[in-house]
């Protein structure tokens, strides 16, 4: 059990990635916090499927792109948990358009829920992580962020901005013991994925060297792996997770 007696917060935990990650840390011996919006079915499923596991776990409704829910959050986390000692920042939406095309409020809901959120919670868990003397934070970006995808330039801006915060803020807490990374997926097998048209599939498919998506499961272990101890010498990095397409 690699992470005996270690407790992390995850937030986004019923998406196809967000529940992977969740699933994947309980499994290893973490106790879990997961977020979710609105889907609380999901949300028990998820938490029934991981009840299995000796840890403790719990699911709280949050609008992470609302500072004082992530405050509440962070205290309730706390109150119930004693600590946290893992941050994974995976709460994201897409709203596509091209530029010319996006109503604003397609632009600040994207902006809020996917960039605004990082800067929300690593700003509460900071000091909670100093008390604690280390923690490890790990955010889920995109290689959108690094490529850029027509029709997606709200979305490309909060990833790269994810990455961007990741590097700044990685150099302002590295001599505390704190380890802010992130990862980069590319295609990976999710019900977003699965509402693009069939044919764009195909063409996104063959652009992969490994000739085939990825699984969610795929991510959850580089996440494994960067919240860790076997990645303590690892810090302000981007791990692209994409089958060789960069």
């Amino acid at each position: 059990m690699i992470f005996k007696d270690k407790v992390a917060l995850v937030t986004g935990g019923t998406g196809g990635i967000g529940s992977a990650i969740v699933k994947n840390l309980a499994e290893h011996g973490c106790s879990v916090a997961f977020t979710y919006l609105n889907n609380m079915n999901k949300a028990e499923e998820i938490f029934l499927k991981v009840s299995e596991y000796s840890g403790k776990y719990k699911a709280y409704s949050v609008n992470v792109s609302n500072h004082e829910d992530i405050k509440k959050l962070m205290e309730d986390v706390l109150t119930d948990f004693g600590r946290i000692d893992i941050l994974v920042n995976n709460a994201g939406i897409i709203k596509d358009s091209y530029l010319m095309l996006m109503k604003r409020e397609n632009w600040d809901d994207v902006i809020n829920t996917n960039l605004d959120s990082v800067f929300n919670t690593c700003k509460e868990i900071i000091p909670i992580m100093l008390r604690q003397r280390g923690g490890s934070i790990i955010n889920i970006t995109s290689i959108a962020g690094l490529i850029g995808v027509a029709g997606q330039t709200n979305y490309c801006a909060a990833k790269a901005g994810i990455i961007g915060f990741t590097r700044a803020l990685s150099k302002e807490v590295a001599s505390k013991n704190i380890r802010v990374n992130c990862i980069a997926p590319g295609y990976i097998d999710t019900e977003m994925l699965r509402r693009v048209p069939e044919n764009l599939q195909i063409t996104f498919k063959e652009s992969i060297p490994i000739k085939r998506f990825g699984k969610p499961e795929e991510v959850a272990n580089v996440v494994l792996f960067l919240a860790s101890d076997f990645s303590s010498y690892i810090t302000g990095q981007n791990i692209i997770v994409d089958g060789g397409l960069m």
